[in-house]
């Protein structure tokens, strides 16, 4: 797999009918290993070992109904009330991210009224603070470290 723009980080494989698996430590299994899931679980483990976000308020693909379409968030975390915090989408590194990839992240903060918004391909990584009562963005540096 290509090299991200993220710190390097330990994983599990394995290769099953010709296809490669990597553990998935949030869900507790093997999935298949596409360019998407690569950036997925490099960004899952930045920010448990980087920013101490806890594994027990991150969900990886929780699904969601936006217009009557079901749909899944790459990586959800929550707060310490059980409320939608982050949303992270991930691309392949290969997907140039646009606004395309902006208007998915925001329709689905329209359901969950999340604080903050990530769209990452893994060589770049857009992160947005959401200021809900003007309701207008802001572009950040990084995503803050976990706090109690």
């Amino acid at each position: 797999m290509i090299k991200l723009n993220l710190p390097s980080f330990s994983f599990k494989f394995k290769s099953m009918e010709n296809k490669l698996y990597i553990f998935d430590i949030l869900r507790k299994k093997y999935v298949v290993l596409t360019p998407e899931e690569w950036v997925r679980q490099n960004f899952a483990q930045y920010l448990i070992q980087n920013k101490n976000y806890p594994k027990s308020i991150i969900a990886i693909e929780k699904q969601l109904n936006v217009n009557n379409l079901s749909k899944r968030t790459d990586i959800l975390i929550f707060d310490k009330n059980g409320n939608p915090d982050i949303i992270v989408e991930c691309k392949a590194p290969s997907v140039k991210i646009d606004q395309k990839a902006f208007d998915q992240i925001a329709r689905y903060n329209l359901k969950l009224n999340a604080n903050y918004l990530i769209v990452t391909n893994g060589l770049q990584h857009f992160y947005c603070k959401i200021d809900h009562v003007l309701k207008k963005y802001h572009f950040l540096k990084d995503i803050p470290p976990y706090h109690k």
